[in-house]
């Protein structure tokens, strides 16, 4: 499976953006697909995932899911992570990933490029 992402950018505090990662492949909804996201001399932090149907989706915690939310759509081999209410400290470079886990790095096996989020105060 092949990854990218991509719709990150330069945004001020309280604007929206949604990133997309497209799939290669024919497994794409047999995978969990996630993202997460890094910034600089810190580990990557898992942020949402969605599972294979799409059914149940999992975040970080409740304040990110009031503000994110992760959609996917396997017609199209695409996950989506819609960002509003953007604050200055979700700036990262955020990764989509792919495979069985949920909530750790340790459990994808797949990863994208990452794309930069940049939010302005």
């Amino acid at each position: 499976v092949q990854l990218q992402a991509s719709g990150g950018g330069l945004v001020q505090a309280g604007g929206s953006l949604r990133l997309s990662c497209g799939a290669s492949g024919r497994t794409f909804s047999r995978h969990v697909m996630a993202w997460f996201r890094q910034t600089q001399g810190k580990e990557r932090d898992f942020v949402a995932a969605i599972s294979g149907s799409g059914e149940r989706t999992y975040y970080k915690n409740d304040a990110l899911k009031g503000r994110f939310t992760i959609s996917r759509d396997n017609a199209k081999n695409q996950v989506y992570l819609q960002m509003n209410s953007l604050k200055s400290e979700d700036t990262a470079v955020y990764y989509c990933a792919a495979g069985a886990g949920i909530y750790t790095t340790q459990g994808y096996t797949y990863w994208g490029q990452g794309t930069q989020v940049t939010v302005s105060s």
